[in-house]
């Protein structure tokens, strides 16, 4: 016997309305459509579910017996289906967002709060980690990255302006050194290198009126996280490569200087991206919708 739940269907209607009229209205079908489903179960089964005039419709033994056991599975489901409609319609529930530390901090926070003000019901997970990470397997709703390190089938949006990069050292560091006055001078200066989790570092870029280049930096420090490159930049130990937002309140504060500004171009900035979401939550959609009219 090949039979699953959903041939089942058919005669719970039927049992419940004790009318095959009302059952096939209930469910879009003819009558003689229902019907037809009734006689195939029962030829599946090889038993009379039952009892059938032209006026009325009534359950054999067996039917009942179905009825009983079959019946609470269904309204369990039916519950199951309900409690999940308020996803669909309302924004309720939890968002997961992984997020590099620079684009959560700089970029996804604020948003985050201003999305929280106006759906209070939406509760927000923000999980910082600076490893390639496969969102869809890791069961994220979406993931913050810059737009290179983004897998061309996810779709993205970015989060607010481009950014810029600074690149710093002390007062104390520059007393004894010559300022670069290019790029390539960097390679006679203790540069702190930036490491991905990944063990490849970053190359510092670049950019002028007629050319472009990414400088593999050397020095004496390698770190995986700009915030400890950028306190070493302010301890003297080196030329830090940074995010422009980091920097510029030392900058303004005299703490840090800032060097080869006329070679530091705009670059594209960090994205909030996710796979196709088709019949995504409504909690997720209004997500979406919120940081797009932020741009």
């Amino acid at each position: 016997m090949n039979t699953k739940i959903s041939d089942f269907e058919p005669f719970i209607s039927v049992a419940t309305f004790r009318s095959f009229r009302l059952a096939a209205e209930a469910a879009g079908v003819t009558s003689s459509a229902m019907s037809h489903s009734i006689r195939q179960l029962e030829e599946r089964l090889k038993i009379r579910l039952f009892n059938r005039t032209t006026r009325s419709v009534s359950l054999t033994d067996a039917g009942h017996k179905l009825f009983e056991s079959l019946s609470p599975l269904f309204s369990s489901a039916r519950e199951a289906v309900e409690a999940i409609n308020d996803y669909r319609t309302t924004p309720v529930g939890t968002l997961r967002i992984n997020a590099v530390r620079l684009g959560g901090r700089y970029r996804l926070a604020p948003l985050v709060a201003g999305f929280s003000r106006q759906y209070p019901d939406v509760r927000v997970e923000i999980i910082q980690d600076d490893n390639l990470v496969d969102i869809v397997s890791s069961e994220y709703d979406a993931g913050v990255r810059l737009s290179e390190r983004i897998e061309k089938d996810m779709i993205s949006i970015p989060l607010g302006k481009p950014i810029r990069y600074a690149v710093v050292a002390s007062p104390e560091y520059l007393k004894t050194r010559t300022r670069p006055q290019r790029p390539q001078d960097l390679l006679e200066h203790s540069c702190i290198q930036f490491r991905y989790p990944g063990g490849r570092s970053y190359q510092w870029q670049f950019g002028g009126d007629k050319e472009r280049l990414e400088i593999n930096v050397q020095g004496m420090f390698e770190v995986n996280d700009l915030d400890i490159a950028l306190r070493l930049a302010l301890e003297g130990a080196g030329v830090s490569y940074v995010l422009y937002e980091m920097a510029e309140p030392h900058l303004r504060g005299g703490e840090l200087i800032s060097l080869l500004d006329e070679w530091l171009p705009e670059l594209p900035g960090f994205y909030l991206y996710y796979s196709n979401r088709k019949y995504s939550s409504a909690a997720f959609q209004a997500f979406v919708e919120y940081i797009k009219a932020q741009r």
